[in-house]
């Protein structure tokens, strides 16, 4: 409803804007949702686990190949050192998992190592964090995607030449399913989740129960291995390349921390209950995977992998049970890929509103999700699969360096900040922006817990850093410093901007002259429409044409003499044939005479089209004038549209 207030502006009134018209994106991502329904796109624990924990338990998948990938160098009498491995990797889940249940509680808001960086070590320490999550994340699409794909090619062998386009396809799938909403996508997704755990737990299960009495085979017809490069001998350098390469199960368990926002009420708790509920998933079925696969003498190999070898194994050949596992196994490996979705963007949008990446990723879309964010994460990590050919080898190396640099400073932030809690008394407290500290009487354990956890993962960290850094780590090694860079540079931008638009010291000023420069390049509807409204605004208007052809510019001198209503007009010879320099060169002389107080300001007709493609048929002068002239201070670029 409108109402005319007493200085005759029109005020509408709240709730009076009708609803967005159906358009094809309705169709794709649904009906736009107002602000106001944000707090009922939040989702409870189960949901959550779908959401944010895909992509650690999906981790069951390749975390055990990887090792054996490494080990199986050295001969089948390494192979024995699986399993102890992996006891070590779950050892350091336990930790990990703790020092975050804490960060959670400590940290209601979310943003996980991002804002315990900068709440706690300064704003480097916490930049250095974000580009080590954003590049995670990235990897996270690529390498789960890519590992899913590999389990459908391990099924349908014929399909193993399209893996690429297959990646890329599954890529555009979960971020369309992204841009509809989180509580959409965690509904979509929810399903195959469960389904992914009950299967692996039965497969876990009968493998183990076959084990136990002694009816467990060997893998039939098991995947060549190439051998070129034999290891004589286990080194511990052998051992500690092995362990690097299985940390990537630990992958996400940092999910839930950043996204504690999207859970219900009461938000800790029950980010909390989902976080313990993954990691013990993801360590029973960890574990048992990494058992299993020493006694049924286990192959790695790009053409099939571990997981479809130990169901072969475990379920007599592929029948049901092993096409069941198979589909689940690959359906979670895709959706890991929403967790990044999930995380990417509320990072991305937490560091833009910070002012360290542009501020365009903090806008929320139709569907109250990050879109921007959605979509950028989905054009790198598709850049990625194409570039690395969708082989998870390839790309694990680039994977687990950027994410345990991100826990070791999240930690080192919660140990300061437990620090900094026993140090006050009672009743006193630190606002900080993501929360507030009091004095806790178990500081110390504590303190403990995420000083260890730290320490862990920087050692974990640097043996990936060093036995990786020939196969690609040092890629991640040099990027993320380099990411930190221009994280800087944006902030500086931002800042130097707003000191620019401060009204601190301001000083209005009266423009004493305007000028008005109208550019034509014939006489016609378009352009005499131009010079009708370059008139409304100065009294000293002058049109400009240049001038490639005398005959075509005398008939243009000839009709502005019956059309030009007494404007002056000034053409621009060129012998060159060039139409934006001569109009560039004349405005910079104009610009330099300019007296104190005056504005030059450049009208410039615009055709358009009634048919988006038939803007092809036209000289786009008008844009190209637009971009030259954008940055000429004291002048101002008016662009007058003509619908044709």
């Amino acid at each position: 409803m409108e109402i005319e207030s007493t200085n005759g502006a029109i005020i509408l009134e709240p709730g009076s804007f009708t609803k967005p018209p159906k358009t094809w994106r309705n169709w794709l991502i649904g009906n736009p949702l107002q602000t106001a329904d944000a707090p009922n796109q939040t989702i409870g624990k189960l949901i959550g686990l779908a959401v944010f924990a895909s992509d650690a338990l999906s981790s069951t998948a390749y975390a055990t190949q990887e090792i054996l990938m490494i080990l199986a160098y050295a001969g089948a009498s390494a192979l024995t050192y699986v399993f102890p491995i992996s006891l070590a990797i779950v050892t350091l889940m336990v930790i990990v998992s703790i020092s975050y249940e804490q960060t959670i509680h400590a940290y209601p808001g979310g943003g996980g190592a991002y804002i315990v960086a900068r709440d706690n070590l300064g704003e480097l320490p916490a930049q250095t964090a974000g580009a080590a999550l954003l590049t995670d994340y990235i990897l996270t699409v690529a390498v789960s995607i890519s590992s899913g794909v590999a389990q459908i090619t391990s099924a349908f062998p014929v399909l193993f030449p399209f893996r690429v386009e297959i990646a890329v396809g599954m890529v555009l799938f979960v971020m369309l399913i992204n841009l509809r909403g989180v509580k959409e996508s965690g509904t979509a997704f929810a399903i195959p989740t469960y389904f992914f755990v009950i299967t692996m737990f039965i497969t876990v299960g009968v493998g183990f129960f076959k084990y136990l009495t002694g009816t467990l085979g060997t893998v039939v017809n098991p995947p060549a291995f190439e051998t070129a490069g034999l290891l004589t001998a286990v080194t511990p350098f052998l051992l500690l390349h092995a362990f690097s390469s299985g940390t990537s199960a630990l992958t996400g368990i940092e999910a839930i921390s950043n996204g504690i926002t999207a859970f219900k009420e009461p938000r800790s708790k029950n980010a909390g209950i989902t976080l313990i509920w993954m990691s013990s998933i993801l360590a029973t079925l960890f574990l048992g995977i990494s058992f299993l696969v020493s006694p049924i003498h286990a192959v790695p190999s790009e053409s099939e992998t571990v997981i479809s070898q130990l169901a072969r194994t475990v379920f007599d050949g592929q029948g049901p049970l092993y096409l069941a596992l198979i589909s689940g196994t690959a359906v979670i490996l895709i959706m890991a890929a929403n967790t990044a979705f999930a995380d990417f963007p509320r990072l991305s949008a937490l560091h833009a509103g910070d002012g360290f990446l542009p501020r365009q990723m903090t806008f929320r879309g139709s569907r109250l999700v990050y879109s921007r964010g959605i979509i950028t994460l989905a054009a790198v990590s598709s850049m990625l699969i194409i570039i690395f050919q969708a082989s998870v080898t390839r790309l694990i190396p680039l994977y687990a360096i950027g994410v345990f640099l991100s826990f070791s400073l999240s930690q080192a932030g919660m140990a300061l900040r437990w620090w900094k809690s026993g140090h006050l008394k009672d009743g006193e407290q630190i606002v900080e922006p993501g929360s507030i500290v009091t004095h806790d009487e178990k500081w110390l354990g504590k303190l403990f817990i995420n000083g260890f956890g730290s320490l862990c993962t920087f050692v974990v960290m640097v043996v990936f850093g060093i036995t990786k850094f020939k196969d690609g780590a040092w890629i991640i090694i040099i990027l993320i410093p380099v990411l930190v860079t221009i994280f800087f540079s944006i902030h500086h931008h931002y800042k130097n901007l707003a000191k620019k638009l401060s009204l601190q010291n301001y000083h209005s000023t009266t423009i004493k002259r305007h000028r008005v420069i109208v550019l034509i390049a014939g006489v016609h509807r378009g352009s005499l429409a131009a010079l009708s409204y370059a008139r409304t605004l100065s009294e000293d208007v002058t049109s400009v044409h240049v001038s490639t052809d005398p005959v075509e510019s005398k008939k243009v001198k000839e009709k502005w003499e019956l059309y030009g209503e007494g404007t002056r007009l000034v053409i621009l010879d060129s012998p060159y044939r060039l139409l934006v320099e001569p109009v560039m060169d004349y405005i910079s002389k104009l610009l330099e005479m300019r007296q104190p107080n005056e504005i030059v300001t450049v009208v410039v007709p615009q055709f358009v089209p009634k048919h988006w493609w038939e803007n092809f048929l036209h000289n786009q002068t008008a844009l190209m004038l637009r971009m030259g002239f954008i940055f000429k201070p004291g002048l101002v670029i008016i662009e007058v549209p003509y619908q044709v």
